[in-house]
């Protein structure tokens, strides 16, 4: 359980700045909404994300052998934009950010600062779970809780 929870929180915190960055770098209209879309966002990707990455490579898989290397990474890196624009679609719809401007603007720049925020959490995960997880113990022997 507690890992569940210091995941869920380091990326809740991580979700947060990378939409306050999304509403600083698009028309987006983010604001005080962050809160509640970064709750969304994370349970995307905690639950969304995995099912339609598998669902799309193994769709992709079947043609994998008749694709050169560079055909292979530039599939590869539509199925994480397709992903990402997905887990973008469901946070506009279950929360209050406001996607403004042209199509470019609201549906395709958001998906791929998502995706770079993937690309970043990804290499800095470990850390930000461990020190998480620090602050989670810390909590706990206050509350005088052994976990």
């Amino acid at each position: 359980m507690k890992a569940w929870i210091v995941r869920f929180a380091s990326l809740y915190v991580f979700n947060v700045v990378v939409l306050l960055l999304i509403g600083w770098l698009t028309p987006a209209h983010v604001g005080f909404a962050a809160i509640w879309a970064a709750v969304v966002l994370t349970l995307a990707e905690i639950v969304v994300r995995p099912l339609a990455e598998k669902g799309f490579r193994s769709a992709a898989a079947r043609s994998a052998a008749e694709r050169t290397r560079a055909g292979e990474a530039l599939v590869q890196t539509a199925i994480v934009l397709a992903v990402a624009a997905i887990v973008w679609v469901i946070t506009l719809l279950l929360t209050g950010v406001n996607a403004r401007g042209s199509w470019f603007w609201a549906y395709v720049l958001p998906p791929i600062i998502i995706a770079i925020g993937w690309f970043v959490y990804a290499k800095i995960d470990e850390k930000v779970e461990a020190r998480a997880g620090d602050y989670y113990d810390r909590a706990a022997r206050r509350l005088g809780r052994k976990e």
